[in-house]
């Protein structure tokens, strides 16, 4: 709107200047009549409330030394590739497809578009509707019609009617329902743009979700695969064993249900990875049935997530943004719903203005200057009973505004929520992994003993078994908790809004080998 008053301004320059050159008798005076002169002296009025963000409560926490500021939406910033923190090329690769080809993008592409060409049809109407008007009849008069006068008696006639001209019409925006009809175009404009950018947010951070899942699964089907292979060969062992005597069939029978259950749950993670590949290749844009990933076992360190002041969120998050615009449009639909309780003034012409339309009964002489013809016109509605109708339309507005800023509270709880979960979550996985890992060593190495103090005669063969399952167990859980971690990063990145410069991803990095040391 901020752009428009200096054309507002010059407008009514424009219709009080002449206004003055008909009481100076100057004959272009009927250009502007000088009653629109008043009326254009309140177009600038706009009734309804003036649009103020609301606080959110922010907790102390997340506030810094200074005193908090109030975030200033900075969602519309260019985004940066955040998936490349991950420095995989195979993920850099399927974002790359997803953002070209899923359709969930394109609907809300589609969305931003129609949103824009709506703030130009609400814009619109700021300027006068030009058009041209043609119309040709031929007709018959009556005999029989009332006469004009009692000494002329009436005659039928038959006569031709062209007509040809420019029509103008303008709805004044009085009391400002035409600017708050803007205003509320362009907050649902910037709304669509912020949907668009909070959908491909969502959609990288399920690809990725869905990736290191993949992922996770790949690793865990490599420890299977190298437990079964252990105990395909403990099988082979215990069989040469009880050939000789020296092992007893239920030891044969214990290894060979052992073979089969590590069989089995190398079919269910078969599964499992076949349902996320096919979720990628949904997200992607790509038929399932043609779609692979190879596997590979991805040894890529768990990069730094640059977290900052977890009170920038509120600039960042597209969601969050959103919701901030739905308010600004639902007050602006406040002022439009109440601009219905003033009149509602509308200019108008028949074929524009003075010498600009032509009627005539013979197309020969149609614009000659006994065939010129012109009007203006103005005219006022006020609607005075309407059962309510009106009113009720004010409270539906106030109530559509009430509910939006519950919503954008709730979105900035609901932020909050996430990017304690994601912190507090990183931090505890963090040991996790470390725990995990040591798990997994000492497993390995009850295991190598139990196994040669079996073959030594030294152990039976329970103690034997018993360690073949705690070491799965436990490189296994190694492998979930590692990908927890990772599904853990993607889950605070999306929380944060995503995307960073390079000298946040920097000093990030820098805070993590700190904290390490």
């Amino acid at each position: 709107m901020r752009s428009l008053e200096p054309r507002k301004i010059s407008w009514r320059a424009e219709i009080l200047r002449r206004a003055n050159m008909q009481r100076r008798g100057d004959t272009s005076w009927w250009l502007i009549p000088p009653w629109l002169a008043s009326i254009a002296l309140v177009t600038g009025c706009a009734v309804g409330p003036d649009y103020h963000k609301p606080q959110a409560e922010v907790p102390p926490a997340w506030q810094p030394d200074a005193p908090w500021r109030e975030a200033a939406p900075n969602d519309a910033a260019l985004k940066g590739d955040w998936w490349k923190l991950f420095q995989d090329d195979a993920l850099n690769s399927l974002v790359e497809r997803a953002l070209a080809g899923n359709q969930n993008l394109r609907v809300a592409a589609a969305r931003l578009d129609q949103a824009h060409a709506q703030v130009t049809v609400a814009r619109s109407a700021l300027f006068p509707g030009v058009g041209v008007s043609a119309a040709v009849a031929r007709g018959k008069t009556s005999a029989n019609r009332p006469r004009g006068s009692y000494s002329v008696p009436n005659q039928s006639t038959v006569q031709n009617n062209f007509e040809i001209g420019p029509t103008v019409n303008y709805e004044a925006n009085l009391f400002g329902r035409v600017r708050r009809e803007i205003e509320g175009a362009r907050a649902s404009a910037q709304q669509a743009e912020a949907a668009f950018v909070n959908t491909r947010l969502i959609l990288t951070a399920q690809l990725a979700t869905d990736y290191f899942a993949l992922r996770e699964i790949d690793a865990e089907i490599a420890v299977v695969r190298r437990s079964l292979d252990l105990q395909r060969d403990a099988l082979r062992f215990i069989a040469s064993r009880h050939d000789l005597g020296f092992a007893t069939g239920l030891e044969l029978a214990q290894q060979t249900a052992l073979v089969d259950a590590g069989a089995t749950q190398l079919e269910l993670l078969d599964n499992q990875r076949a349902q996320f590949q096919h979720a990628i290749a949904t997200l992607v844009g790509t038929p399932a049935p043609s779609f692979a990933i190879p596997a590979v076992l991805s040894s890529a360190p768990l990069p730094a997530i640059p977290v900052g002041l977890p009170a920038d969120l509120l600039q960042r998050r597209p969601d969050v943004a959103s919701a901030e615009r739905s308010m600004a449009a639902a007050n602006a639909r406040i002022g439009v719903a109440r601009a219905a309780y003033y009149p509602s003034i509308q200019l108008g012409s028949t074929f524009g203005g003075p010498n600009a339309g032509w009627q005539s009964n013979a197309l020969a002489t149609l614009f000659e200057a006994p065939s010129r013809l012109w009007s203006l016109g103005l005219s006022a509605s006020q609607t005075l009973l309407d059962a309510g109708k009106t009113r009720a339309n004010v409270r539906i507005a106030n109530a559509d505004y009430d509910a939006a800023v519950a919503a954008y509270r709730q979105t900035v709880l609901t932020a909050m929520e996430e990017v304690e979960n994601g912190i507090t979550g990183l931090a505890s996985l963090d040991r996790a992994v470390t725990q995990a890992d040591a798990g997994a060593h000492s497993a390995q190495a009850a295991f190598d003993i139990a196994t040669e103090r079996y073959k030594g005669g030294v152990d039976t063969y329970l103690e034997m078994i018993t360690a073949q399952q705690v070491l799965l167990g436990n490189q296994r859980q190694a492998v979930q908790v590692r990908g927890q971690q990772f599904a853990t990063a993607v889950y605070l990145v999306k929380a944060l809004g995503g995307g960073w410069s390079e000298d946040s991803n920097a000093t990030a990095r820098g805070a993590r080998r700190g904290s390490a040391e």
